[in-house]
């Protein structure tokens, strides 16, 4: 019976030994699911009736076992002369020695993971690094687009985004190339909080200054009468410099195609901004499914979009466009979104103001308790894990370009780091007394 999935395209697929692979391997040893060393912190299994879409390739899985030799090959990735820039190590500028120290014990790492999330720990990020970005990101904030007054300044701090960037992007060839999604989270948590939430936010009016804020990012072509008007309001407020500023330095490392992907994908976190703020100003409690639509958009996913220009490579603009690796980078997006509503429950139950997140709308429209919604969403971000990482072995063992494989380790890391920075940021999260 002939394989129902889509075909990539032959423009874009060599062969891999003359033959396509077989079925996909067991999730758990797949190299691009986890951090070298760590294992996956399995939730419990699928009750009886939750069938999840994946539920096929798991099967396939267990009656595998292991990984053919031949995909085991592939996910290891090329071998061979001028191959070693297609994995994810470092090519880093020679850093300044750090004098030894006596062994020690690992420090253990602060904050406690949410108690059933599936998740996969990762190491420790590389403390020169994260140092410097850190350095440079300040530097950055303060000195080039003047983002936030001094009374904030404990805030910045406390958002560690170093330490955050460093744990997504462990394959970055040099802190410049960090420094791009570094500045990008930045300037889209200003937007969010000037915008949208703490700082000022509002949903009245946020279309027009989103609109006018997006075209820091996708430029305004208008005639020359007024170029300049548009060209000096890129300058008016915090959240539009550093727009303007993080795109800027987002051209000189990415081709046309990474930059006009990372456009769409801010296009779509904006159009669900919009969507939470109208309910926001109508008053409406979503549905479930209401709110997991909103969430696919208003989420994290112009972050591993920008994967592989961050690790300094290219996933040709076909393959992004695959339907495969569509939903892929969709999974990942919503799982790790998902990860923020939960571990941002109690800040966002203490701050004014009702904020929707998973456990609220579940408990609304579901009548729950609050605990048992809160359950309930772990169990909703503990499927969504499972197809992406089903998903993402799927699309290996069919697709096994190197640039496919090393981006979709590449998101695959970012999922994981971005669960670190939320488990291990006591400065912004603390776990509701539901255990």
């Amino acid at each position: 019976m002939p394989d129902p999935r889509p075909s990539p395209p032959p423009s874009s697929l060599p062969a891999a030994d003359g033959a396509r692979p077989p079925g996909p391997p067991s999730l758990t040893v797949l190299p691009f699911l986890a951090a070298p060393g760590a294992e996956a912190v399995a939730a419990p299994e699928d009750g009886p009736g939750d069938v999840p879409a994946s539920e096929q390739v798991r099967e396939s899985t267990a009656a595998v076992g292991r990984p053919s030799p031949v995909l085991e090959r592939i996910l290891r990735g090329p071998s061979g002369l001028g191959t070693a820039g297609l994995h994810l190590a470092r090519r880093e500028e020679p850093a300044p020695p750090v004098p030894e120290a006596p062994e020690a014990a690992e420090t253990p790492k602060a904050g406690n993971p949410i108690p059933g999330l599936y998740h996969h720990p990762v190491a420790e990020p590389d403390p020169v690094r994260v140092e410097e970005v850190s350095r440079r990101i300040k530097a950055w904030a303060l000195d080039e687009v003047e983002l936030y007054p001094e009374e904030w300044e404990d805030q910045f701090d406390g958002f560690s985004v170093g330490r955050y960037m460093v744990a997504c992007h462990p394959d970055a060839p040099t802190v410049d190339h960090l420094m791009l999604a570094t500045r990008l989270m930045v300037a889209e948590n200003a937007v969010d909080d000037c915008y949208c939430e703490d700082h000022g936010g509002s949903p009245i009016g946020l279309g027009g200054r989103l609109l006018l804020a997006h075209t820091a990012l996708d430029a305004l072509h208008t005639t020359q009468e007024y170029q300049p008007q548009w060209a000096q309001s890129l300058h008016a407020d915090a959240p539009r410099r550093a727009y303007r500023s993080a795109m800027e330095y987002l051209l000189r490392q990415s081709s046309p195609s990474q930059a006009d992907r990372f456009r769409h994908d801010m296009a779509r976190l904006h159009m669900g901004y919009l969507a939470e703020a109208a309910w926001a100003q109508t008053e409406y409690m979503p549905e479930v499914w209401e709110y997991l639509a909103m969430r696919q958009f208003n989420n994290f996913r112009p972050c591993p979009t920008i994967t592989d220009t961050v690790g300094g490579y290219e996933l040709p603009a076909d393959l992004h466009a695959q339907p495969d690796m569509q939903r892929v980078i969709a999974l990942a997006g919503n799982a790790t979104t998902i990860v923020n509503d939960l571990y941002s429950y109690t800040k966002e139950l203490a701050s004014p103001g009702r904020h929707l997140n998973l456990p609220v709308v579940i408990a609304e429209r579901e009548g729950l308790s609050e605990r048992d919604a809160y359950l309930k969403a772990v169990e909703v971000h503990n499927s969504l894990m499972r197809d992406f990482e089903a998903e993402a072995a799927a699309l290996a063992a069919a697709c096994p370009v190197p640039s496919v494989l090393r981006f979709l380790r590449g998101v695959a890391v970012w999922v994981d780091g971005n669960h670190y920075w939320h488990q291990t940021n006591t400065y912004r999260y603390s776990l509701p007394d539901f255990w």
